[in-house]
């Protein structure tokens, strides 16, 4: 089985038209699924999830997606300065201000996990499990510094063991690690990577009979229609050289999602 995953896309149309053509190219993929994280950032929200929906692409509630479909008093982003803070509270307004009715209904009703049987369920083998960030709150950092103790309590928390794969987003950063004989996928950013690498990322996830095996694709895409439609939008500006620059414009212009 062969498996594309997609994670904070974070309103970004063009990234997200040009994963989903890149994908549409692999005959072999068997599933499509989303981590979270669909709106911020960026002028699309409406149109990522009715794109998301008319493919019928299944996923999970990232932060910026709970947060905005019930109303909380932030979207629950890092902020490393009193700016950074400002920034992130000026996009979740903007979300919010600018999702449909329909949109938040759809967000409302993300589940927080999903756990995928390659095999099916009716005989033993390894289970995937999506989160958005860790496995109590999507709104917790999986960084690729967190200890092995740390995440040995995330697979033991969802009841993993060896072979089994554990994937999330959050922090915008892709990384791998096993642990235990258990594979951690940090799937990166479609629409707004923070690894000073602007194309998109998305995860190729093969389970074979040896294992998983994992691939992370880069994409090109049309970041200057992305970062023109921010500059135009009422969003701060500085979030278009976030976006061009893979998150490595000044500080004062990447509060993290």
């Amino acid at each position: 089985m062969l498996y594309a995953l997609l994670s904070d896309i974070h309103a970004n149309l063009p990234a997200l038209s040009a994963v989903l053509a890149d994908i549409d190219q692999r005959a072999n993929i068997d599933a499509i699924y989303h981590l979270g994280d669909l709106t911020g950032y960026a002028p699309w929200p409406n149109e990522v999830v009715a794109l998301l929906r008319e493919r019928e692409i299944p996923g999970i509630a990232g932060n910026y997606d709970s947060t905005v479909a019930t109303d909380y008093k932030h979207c629950g982003c890092r902020a490393d300065s009193p700016h950074e803070e400002e920034l992130s509270h000026l996009s979740y307004e903007w979300t919010r201000s600018h999702v449909t009715p329909e949109t938040k209904k759809y967000l409302a009703g993300l589940p927080f996990r999903i756990g995928v049987r390659p095999l099916g369920g009716h005989v033993s083998g390894p289970t995937i499990t999506l989160i958005h960030g860790n496995q109590t709150l999507n709104t917790v950092y999986v960084t690729e510094d967190r200890p092995d103790s740390f995440l040995e309590k995330m697979a033991s928390d969802v009841g993993a063991r060896a072979g089994d794969v554990i994937c999330f987003g959050h922090t915008h950063k892709p990384w791998q690690r096993v642990v235990g004989g258990i594979q951690f996928i940090n799937t990166g950013s479609v629409g707004r990577p923070k690894d000073g690498d602007w194309r998109a990322c998305y995860v190729l996830l093969s389970m074979e009979a040896t294992g998983a095996r994992v691939e992370f694709v880069r994409l090109a895409y049309d970041v200057d229609e992305a970062a023109d439609a921010i500059r135009v939008s009422d969003l701060p500006s500085e979030f278009a050289e976030v976006l061009k620059s893979g998150g490595t414009a000044a500080t004062t212009s990447s509060a993290a999602s």
